[in-house]
């Protein structure tokens, strides 16, 4: 299981600012996947285009699943869920509205996040917020359903099972 992490950033991609959330999301999951091994990272720039492109590439490169962070709010540069809605052939809002609804719980600013997720051939591409600590929040509602979820969409027998105990 082939992992991708796609930071979404202007002033991430430019070196103004140092990225914090995908370096968390990386030891997050490899806390909890340490088998999972995060073959593809890196920091675009808020580019409908460039992020399409580099979705599209890792997607064809055989990534299981997919994490953005980043450029999911209402600032008119954040375009992340329109490039992501490019690229997938099949919407999974069962996870986006999971992610919505408990970050509901801790704030009402989760209204304001237009993430969504979805299927792209047997990659699972998902948008999480820009913000250290939702990305946090998210994961911990992710984590649990990831290996039954990519265990279907791969078709690879036994992975769940393998990772209940996690």
């Amino acid at each position: 299981m082939q992992i991708g992490i796609l930071t979404i950033s202007d002033r991430g991609a430019s070196g103004e600012y140092e990225d914090r959330s995908g370096p968390i999301i990386q030891q997050i999951l490899h806390g909890r996947f340490p088998h999972w091994p995060v073959t593809h990272q890196t920091i675009v720039p808020d580019e409908r285009d460039t992020i399409a492109q580099t979705l599209r590439e890792w997607c064809d490169a055989g990534l299981a699943l997919i994490l953005t962070t980043g450029g999911t709010g209402f600032a008119p540069r954040d375009v992340t869920p329109e490039a992501t809605k490019a690229v997938i052939e099949r919407e999974t809002p069962g996870i986006s509205e999971a992610l919505r609804a408990e970050s509901l719980k801790i704030t009402r600013h989760a209204m304001l996040s237009r993430a969504i997720s979805g299927i792209r051939g047997q990659t699972l591409i998902i948008n999480l917020p820009g913000s250290p600590k939702a990305v946090r929040e998210n994961l911990a509602v992710l984590l649990p359903i990831l290996p039954h979820a990519l265990e279907l969409l791969t078709n690879t027998p036994g992975t769940e099972s393998q990772h209940r105990t996690v």
